[in-house]
């Protein structure tokens, strides 16, 4: 399956904000954007003032591409998405099972829950499920496998699992290590710095 293999910081620093590509190291010093807030390339400097002067047709373009980057999938992938969601009503891309498996704990950000989902790490509904993009419904459980809870990784994240706050759409049994959909989320519920007025207006053109 296809997907962004560059520099992720790169992503952040042309959208001129922190994205939380890359999970904890995002909060120090190290982070990219708080080194070098400006945009990449020879002209990233300038951006600053170009951005204060961009059209209606860029705006939106921006916050469509920052959407495609907090969530990590391509256009073409995105684009489908936007129409289901215009059909259900509904917070799709929340609804990916990488997306609950970063947002229940288990991973520092959205494309380490991916690797983890790939590799086969999780069971949804008690069997396995290795495709990131597969959409969860409310009632759905999504747990550790038991052949994964003997790796180290898995081991040093249960002495931390549950420290960090869980959606209310969502349970967490740190014990077991297993987490259940009770919901899909409200958009207020959402901390994703997104202005999806603008990506509708892109769409509509």
């Amino acid at each position: 399956m296809a997907r962004y293999t560059g520099p992720v910081c790169k992503l952040c620093r042309r959208e001129g904000q922190k994205l939380f590509l890359k999970g904890e190291r995002c909060f120090t010093a190290k982070c990219a954007m708080e080194r070098r807030s400006y945009a990449p390339g020879m002209h990233g400097r300038e951006s600053e003032f170009r951005r204060s002067r961009m059209s209606n047709y860029a705006l939106q373009l921006r916050e469509k591409q920052k959407a495609r980057r907090i969530y990590g999938v391509l256009e073409r992938q995105f684009r489908r998405y936007f129409r289901e969601a215009e059909r259900r009503k509904g917070i799709i891309l929340e609804s990916r099972l990488d997306n609950v498996v970063y947002r229940l704990g288990f991973a520092d950000s959205r494309a380490q829950a991916r690797q983890l989902v790939r590799h086969g790490h999780f069971n949804l509904n008690g069997r396995r499920a290795d495709i990131p993009s597969m959409l969860v419904e409310p009632g759905d459980v999504i747990s550790v496998r038991e052949k994964s809870k003997r790796l180290t990784y898995f081991k040093n994240l249960a002495k931390e699992l549950g420290r960090k706050p869980v959606p209310d759409w969502l349970s967490l049994d740190p014990v077991t290590m297993t987490g259940r959909v009770l919901r899909l989320p409200t958009r207020e519920e959402i901390d994703v710095p997104v202005q999806e007025q603008l990506i509708v207006e892109y769409y509509s053109r």
